[in-house]
């Protein structure tokens, strides 16, 4: 039986921390971004964790 295959998209937008948990990036900031304050810019960079209920769902997706 041939090895299953991780979800592409997936592996490019979560990466695991060390303890299990999947970190991402948040939305709306790629492009119109002149309209956005400073404020809401700097904070959409951070990354963040993935809520607890979509976990389970990611994780298959990334076959771990």
């Amino acid at each position: 039986m041939p090895k299953m295959k991780t979800n592409s998209s997936a592996k490019k937008r979560f990466k695991l921390t060390g303890t299990g948990k999947i970190k991402r990036k948040h939305a709306f900031k790629s492009h119109i971004l002149t309209k956005k304050e400073t404020k809401q810019k700097r904070n959409l960079t951070q990354a963040t964790l993935v809520h607890k209920s979509d976990e389970k769902n990611i994780k298959h997706l990334l076959r771990i």
